[in-house]
């Protein structure tokens, strides 16, 4: 049996409808599910790790699971730039956007210029997935300058006002990770949270405000202490 085949069979049949409607109660979205848990695919993507082709093709399937294996098993080194465009149009859940640029999008040599991009485009998914790239890469790319991150600060200000829920939770995320990053960023992140504080949106507000009650928390004080000394 070919292997997306193979695949599709073990979707349906380790499928547990009872899982859609808490799906959906977690806002997330799909037109073809089965209700596959994650532990399961996560198992199921180990079979298959790093087959570029199968990955296009099971993102093709539109099926929800599907889709979430396509970003588990593709080859960061062989993704392109028009199959990241493609992939980030066609985006119209929170969960998908989130792993697509978690465990995918994020290790491509496009990752950088793509959060700036996407963060100022329209589209809620495409804008989210912006910032949602960002976020990502304050926490797993260690070496990148303090610079690369301070640039999106800008931007977190300026889209801060986006009243969309996924919208602004994302900009919300993309600023506490970029203030938890170091010292020198949880300083810089501060002085921009209270400027957006002072934005005459509620969105605004509420981005700020939960981001600086995380950046003062003792919490993030001794995450940031112990970061220092190491």
């Amino acid at each position: 049996m070919e292997k997306l085949d193979l695949i599709i069979d073990l979707i349906k049949e380790n499928g547990n409808p009872a899982n859609l409607e808490g799906m959906q109660r977690f806002g997330i979205r799909f037109e073809k599910a089965y209700g596959c848990n994650i532990p399961f695919l996560r198992k199921l993507a180990k079979q298959f790790k790093k087959d570029h082709d199968l990955a296009r093709r099971l993102w093709a399937t539109g099926i929800h699971e599907a889709r979430i294996l396509a970003f588990l098993i593709d080859d960061p080194k062989e993704v392109t730039e028009i199959q990241m465009e493609r992939w980030v149009r066609t985006l119209n859940s929170w969960d998908i956007c989130d792993g697509l640029c978690s465990n995918l999008f994020r290790k491509t040599e496009w990752a950088y210029s793509k959060a700036k991009e996407w963060s100022g485009r329209n589209e809620e998914f495409v804008k989210r997935a912006g910032f949602v790239m960002m976020a990502v890469l304050a926490v797993h790319d260690k070496p990148t300058d303090d610079s690369a991150f301070a640039e999106f600060l800008d931007i977190i200000v300026k889209e801060s006002k986006d009243e969309r829920n996924f919208v602004k939770k994302a900009v919300n995320w993309a600023l506490r990770q970029i203030g938890k990053r170091n010292a020198v960023l949880h300083k810089k992140a501060i002085k921009y949270a209270e400027k957006i504080e002072t934005l005459h949106s509620r969105s605004a507000k509420w981005i700020a405000k939960d981001a600086l009650r995380e950046f003062k928390s003792d919490t993030t004080i001794r995450i940031l202490e112990r970061r220092k000394k190491q």
